[in-house]
């Protein structure tokens, strides 16, 4: 199947016998194609193997940015075709059909695009990397590239992604429901989202539509649109997933999921359903602790903001705050403290709800309001328990921060979260619990307050060339070299940006902070003493991440609105 392309490049003498021999094992082993394992094994780049193809078959080259191809990938619903052949649909009218190639000698993939269409196909070529890339971001990481992901299965796999015991399944059949195609899809649907890095996956009910959208990199985006009348199927087959009762639709439920990516890889999700108009809203959060990367170094603090979290993690004693939004990286930041602080010498406790990273040597509760366990109620069992660290998920109420400073004060260190906008904010919030300021004063070693900003794609993002009145605008040094995203992005990237990085405030407790916090100074009195003393607003550490390259002012001005 592989040796048409092959033995025309031997011909033309781009290849020599030895090399043949080479690829032809590659392809054996890894089960890929023969212009992917001549551009694997360096023996010619993509580009030279797309213009030599060019040139011997006579095909026409395009450049596959210029189509909007994941919307007709998506439309037309061929992803096992495009993964088989390493083909992609580019364009479709009602007639025609424009599909991307990067092997002319394969006659029988376009013959079947043909076949399921029921379109004529105008076949052009594409740049091998460019084709894979596109594959890859729309359908996994294990696709095109020798060795794969380490978290990729096979199709084969699928049906055993969820564990389900048979009473589950047999509910689904008591209301007589197709439960293998349901079942398959919502599979794959979640296979994606695991694949692409999804924090969220939003199955959501309209009128006359149904759609499906992911998170990725705090953004998102619709990945699919199944018929609108499977409304009903998909949200009892997801209710019966995560042991919910399919006959209530009238009320909130929430429940879990477990997906097996192998043998010792598992997936949480944390499922919320909600009644809407028309029909039941689903939202699935990912917890996957595998892909938490807790590296300090790759965070984004800065080398003065990394030193100060370090400091305050060799405290006996004292309270870390993280503040910010939901899903601005809290509890990340707080486990990357946790994971130095994880040692055999220590006793470390937390209290999450719910608990999103798995980290052994530390003991874990998942606080259950429903079931009586209560934030206060963990932390006072906590504090009997002998330990020297605790972390509290989320400061909600006075009771939990009056425990909280109360341990902090007696030789432990806590760490925890609040949802306020700044580091100063956070002593606001508390007095306005009712916490004294001299407990705040007294207890307090760091505040840091964090957004999560995209990066920028390295490979395509592109020089900013902002005016001289908008750089005096928003404080950006004449000199520095900025960037923007490119609007088509690349092979490697989203849409011009590829991850996210940590921006952040971070407020180091000192005894001038703490004489001014017990003297009840005014939350811009403090910032302001802050910031003489070194402190980088959550602005200024933008505008130092927009200078370094890492982002771009769309999206400082998306995370931080800045005006």
């Amino acid at each position: 199947m592989h040796s048409a392309l092959l033995n025309v490049l031997v011909q033309d003498q781009l290849i020599s016998s030895e090399q043949e021999q080479q690829i032809a094992e590659h392809i054996q082993a890894e089960g890929t194609s023969v212009p992917s394992a001549v551009v694997q094994l360096g023996i010619l780049t993509s580009q030279e193997l797309t213009h030599h193809i060019e040139r011997i078959f006579a095909v026409t080259l395009v450049d596959i940015h210029q189509y909007d191809y994941e919307k007709c990938s998506q439309t037309l619903k061929l992803r096992e075709l495009s993964l088989q052949h390493k083909m992609l649909p580019l364009a479709a009218t009602e007639h025609t059909l424009t599909l991307g190639i990067i092997d002319p000698t394969l006659i029988d993939g376009q013959d079947e695009f043909r076949f399921a269409t029921g379109r004529q196909v105008e076949a052009v070529l594409v740049d091998v990397k460019a084709l894979e890339g596109a594959l890859r971001r729309m359908y996994g990481n294990d696709v095109g590239e020798s060795g794969g992901h380490q978290q990729s299965i096979s199709d084969a796999d699928l049906g055993s992604l969820v564990d389900v015991t048979d009473g589950e399944i047999e509910v689904i059949d008591d209301i007589s429901l197709d439960t293998a195609p349901v079942t398959r899809y919502i599979n794959q649907v979640m296979l994606d989202a695991v694949r692409k890095g999804a924090s969220d996956i939003h199955f959501e009910p309209y009128e006359k539509e149904y759609r499906i959208r992911f998170r990725c990199d705090g953004m998102l985006f619709v990945q699919a649109n199944p018929p609108s009348h499977l409304s009903r199927r998909l949200s009892t087959r997801l209710k019966v997933m995560s042991k919910l009762n399919i006959a209530e639709r009238r009320k909130p439920q929430d429940g879990r999921i477990k997906l097996k990516l192998g043998p010792s890889i598992t997936v949480d999700l944390r499922v919320s359903t909600l009644p809407t108009l028309w029909g039941e809203k689903i939202v699935l959060r990912l917890l996957d602790s595998s892909s938490a990367n807790l590296d300090i170094n790759i965070l984004g603090y800065n080398d003065r903001q990394k030193d100060q979290y370090l400091s305050a993690l060799k405290q006996p004693q004292g309270m870390i705050l993280v503040t910010g939004p939901t899903g601005s990286g809290k509890t990340v930041s707080l486990y990357t403290g946790l994971s130095i602080l994880n040692t055999s010498e220590k006793n470390i406790s937390t209290a999450e709800d719910p608990v999103e990273i798995n980290l052994p040597g530390i003991n874990q509760v998942h606080i259950s309001n429903t079931g009586g366990l209560t934030f206060a109620d963990a932390l006072k069992s906590f504090l009997r328990q002998d330990p020297d660290v605790v972390m509290v998920g989320e400061i909600r109420d006075l009771e939990t921060a009056s425990i909280a400073i109360k341990a902090a004060q007696t030789g432990h260190l806590v760490l925890s979260t609040l949802h306020t906008n700044s580091a100063a904010e956070t002593i606001t919030r508390l007095r306005n619990m009712g916490v004294a300021g001299y407990n705040l004063a007294s207890s307090l070693t760091l505040i840091i307050a964090q957004r999560l900003g995209r990066r920028l794609c390295k490979h395509c993002k592109e020089v900013d060339a902002m005016s001289v009145d908008a750089r005096e605008h928003f404080g950006i040094p004449a000199d520095a070299v900025i960037y923007k995203a490119s609007p088509s992005g690349c092979d490697e990237c989203n849409k011009g940006y590829a991850g996210r990085v940590g921006i952040y405030e971070v407020m180091q407790c000192t005894h001038e902070l703490g004489a001014a916090i017990n003297k009840e100074a005014t939350s811009r009195q403090i910032e302001m003493l802050a910031q003489k003393q070194g402190m980088l607003t959550l602005k200024e550490a933008g505008i130092e991440k927009l200078t370094e390259g890492v982002t771009s002012l769309s999206e400082l001005q998306r995370v931080l609105q800045l005006g």
